[in-house]
């Protein structure tokens, strides 16, 4: 049974920092790329970005050098590290394994960044 536990959300000041955690389970984690998405209420999740199987990130423009991606693909788990954190980023953040059929989304884990 596929399953994504994302931990590590919380309420933080603008411009702090934040490391989120995924734990995957279910299916053959390092033969997907690993992806972070974001969501608030009434818009559509967005993709925030996405790690390779061989380690290489992608990011979207926004969080392009305040955020970083990786994966250990020994323990199933992606990260997500925040820096310098906006109140606009306040949103529920899932993780994802790109192509995985059917599509499964975790919890995900509530991120508050106050002004």
């Amino acid at each position: 049974q596929v399953q994504f536990v994302e931990s590590g959300g919380g309420l933080v000041q603008s411009g702090g920092s934040l490391r989120l955690s995924c734990v995957a389970t279910g299916f053959e984690f390092g033969r997907y790329e690993m992806a972070w998405y974001r969501q608030v209420p009434e818009k559509a999740r967005e993709m925030v970005a996405i790690v390779s199987i061989d380690g290489a990130a992608v990011y979207e423009k926004s969080v392009k050098g305040r955020f970083k991606i990786s994966r250990d693909d020994a323990s199933n788990t992606v990260y997500l590290q925040m820096n310098n954190l906006k109140p606009e980023e306040t949103a529920i953040y899932y993780c994802c394994a790109d192509g995985l059929q059917p599509p499964i989304w975790g919890q995900g884990t509530q991120v508050t960044v106050a002004p």
